[in-house]
């Protein structure tokens, strides 16, 4: 067990901002952090696998779950259900491990809510064109599915004032390194290294002099 608390990274942004791949940077360059899996009701899009990208559950599962209070938060996006199972990232926290939650923003708001110690990190594309152009690109979604989404990503960027954070994905590679940046800049706070400090006092208690 680690001597010191651990952090919850809440990270979000808009579909096509990049969100997975600045998180694959992230971990390839700091992979001591960990990562909450979180559930959806949403089909698994080509090369995702189930318990690494996301849990993918039926509907009946994830409404048992919201039963019997095993989410930390839960939600409704583009017509399916997105919610962070909350019993590993407690034990994560606790643990003294750095946990980064990617979550949209109305999950991300409750979560703000109950964690008041989770530092908040939003992505910004550079512009609304070019967030557009990358979800074309993306060659995911149908037309109508990414008309939907950009009008979901003005809403939520209208809220990005409500985060800790604000990082625009220009490249890649820089996000990244300003993201891990945030972070161990957090992973500095006096809040998170209480126990390093009463250790450092312990000791002096045995000194020679």
């Amino acid at each position: 067990m680690s001597n010191n608390k651990g952090i919850l990274i809440i990270f979000s942004g808009p579909s096509g901002v990049g969100k997975d791949s600045i998180i694959k940077k992230i971990f390839k360059k700091c992979p001591n952090l960990e990562l909450s899996v979180s559930c959806t009701t949403r089909q698994p899009r080509k090369g995702e696998i189930n318990g690494k990208d996301y849990y993918f559950l039926s509907k009946e599962k994830f409404q048992n779950m919201i039963d019997n209070d095993e989410m930390l938060e839960y939600a409704i996006y583009c017509d399916n259900f997105y919610g962070t199972p909350k019993t590993k990232i407690e034990n994560d926290i606790n643990n003294g491990k750095v946990v980064i939650l990617e979550i949209e923003v109305n999950g991300a708001e409750k979560i703000m809510k109950k964690c008041l110690g989770a530092v908040s990190i939003f992505v910004l594309p550079p512009s609304m064109e070019e967030l557009e152009n990358r979800l074309i690109v993306r060659g995911t979604d149908e037309k109508n599915i990414i008309l939907k989404r950009i009008k979901e990503a003005e809403k939520e960027i209208q809220k990005a004032h409500i985060y800790d954070y604000v990082v625009v994905n220009n490249n890649i590679d820089k996000c990244s390194d300003d993201i891990i940046k945030i972070i161990d800049s957090e992973s500095r706070r006096v809040l998170q290294n209480r126990n390093t400090i009463e250790r450092v006092l312990l000791s002096g208690r045995n000194n020679k002099l």
